[in-house]
C-alpha cells in the first residue's frame, strides 16, 4: 500500500506540472539496476556511518583514557614532590624529638633548638622559599600585614618598625604575608 501512495502522488506531481501519465510512470519506477546501483549506495552510507561512529566511540575513549592518565601522572609527580620535602625535614623532627628527651639545663635546650632552626632555615633556602624582608623596609601591603603602628623617630614614617610573624615566599610567589607593625614617625613630614 505505501507503494502505491507514492506512486499517486508522485503521479500527481507528473501531471501539475504538465507530464502526461505514461512518463510519469516511467519516472517513478526504478529499473532493476537503478534499485540494486541504491542498494548498494545505502549500503556503503551505512557501512560509512557505522565506521564513523565507532571511531568517534574510539577517540572518546582514548581521550578519557589519556585524560585519566595524565591525571594519575599529575598525581605521581605531585607525590613525589612531597615525598622529596619531607624526607628533607624528617632530620628536623629527629632533632626535635632528641631535644624533648634531653634532660640538659634551659640554655642547653635553647641553644639545640636554636640548631634545629638554623636546620630548618638551610632547608627552606634549599627549597627557594626565602624569608620576606621586613624590620627597616618600606611598608609593602603586597608582602607584609601590618598589626599596627608604633610611634618611632629613628625609622622613616610607614617603615616596618617590627616583625611580629616572619613571611616567605616561594622565589617571587608569596607563600604567607610577614605580619608587622610600621613606624609612625610624628617628626617626618610629608613633601
Amino acid at each position: 500500500m505505501p507503494e502505491q501512495e507514492t506512486e499517486v502522488k508522485t503521479l500527481e506531481a507528473a501531471e501539475d506540472a504538465g507530464q502526461g501519465g505514461a512518463a510519469a510512470d516511467s519516472a517513478t519506477e526504478p529499473g532493476p539496476a537503478e534499485f540494486d546501483k541504491l542498494k548498494t549506495e545505502y549500503e556503503q552510507l551505512k557501512a560509512e556511518r557505522d565506521q564513523l561512529v565507532d571511531r568517534v566511540a574510539r577517540t572518546q575513549a582514548e581521550f578519557e583514557n589519556a585524560r585519566k592518565r595524565a591525571e594519575r601522572e599529575k598525581q605521581e609527580y605531585r607525590d613525589f614532590a612531597v615525598g622529596n620535602v619531607v624526607e628533607q625535614f624528617l632530620p628536623v623532627l629527629d632533632n626535635f624529638e632528641l631535644a624533648l628527651k634531653a634532660t640538659g639545663s634551659t640554655e642547653q635546650l635553647r641553644s639545640g633548638v636554636e640548631l634545629i632552626v638554623k636546620q630548618m632555615e638551610e632547608i627552606l633556602r634549599q627549597l627557594q622559599v626565602l624569608p620576606v624582608a621586613t624590620v627597616g623596609v618600606e611598608f609593602d601591603p603586597r608582602h607584609h600585614e601590618a598589626l599596627g603602628t608604633v610611634e618611632r623617630d629613628d625609622l622613616p614614617d610607614q617603615h616596618v618598625a617590627e616583625e611580629v610573624r616572619r613571611g616567605y615566599k616561594l622565589r617571587e610567589r608569596l607563600l604567607r604575608p610577614a605580619l608587622v607593625r610600621v613606624a609612625s614617625n610624628p617628626k617626618q613630614t610629608i613633601d
